[in-house]
C-alpha cells in the first residue's frame, strides 16, 4: 500500500513561488506516475501537472504550463512541484495522488479517475 503527504504549502504575494513537496511510503515501486491536483471553495477538483515515476515524462494543464515545474526524486520516493509566478487563481488545496496502474500517454496521467491514492492535501493561498 502508498501512502502520501504533502508539504510545502503556505500563503504567498502574488507573483512570488511556492515549491510542494509529496513524500511516499509503503510500495511505491507500484506506483507509475504521480500527478498534483488543486481544489479551490465551490470548484472541482481539478488537474494540475504529473510525472512518471520511471522516464520522468511530465505533462501541464494549460492554465499552469511555463510556470510549474514537476520533479521527482526516485531514491527519495518523492515529487515536488514548483511554483512560480503564482496567481491569486492558483489559490487551492493541492493534492498530489499515485497512478498505480500503467501509464501509455502523458494525457493520461491528467485523468482524476485513474488514480488511486491520495494524500491529506497542502493549502495554498495566493495575495494580490
Amino acid at each position: 500500500q502508498v501512502q502520501l503527504v504533502e508539504s510545502g504549502g503556505g500563503l504567498v504575494q502574488a507573483g512570488g513561488s511556492l515549491r510542494l513537496s509529496c513524500a511516499g511510503s509503503g510500495r511505491t515501486s507500484s506506483a507509475y506516475a504521480m500527478g498534483w491536483f488543486r481544489q479551490a471553495p465551490g470548484k472541482e477538483r481539478e488537474f494540475v501537472s504529473a510525472i512518471m515515476w520511471k522516464n520522468g515524462r511530465t505533462y501541464y494543464a494549460d492554465s499552469v504550463k511555463g510556470r510549474f515545474t514537476i520533479s521527482r526524486d526516485n531514491a527519495r520516493n518523492t515529487g515536488y512541484l514548483q511554483m512560480n509566478s503564482l496567481k491569486p487563481e492558483d489559490s487551492a488545496v493541492y493534492y498530489c495522488a499515485a497512478d498505480l496502474n500503467p501509464v501509455l500517454t502523458p494525457q493520461a496521467m491528467g485523468i482524476k479517475a485513474r488514480y488511486d491514492v491520495w494524500g491529506q492535501g497542502t493549502q495554498v493561498t495566493v495575495s494580490s
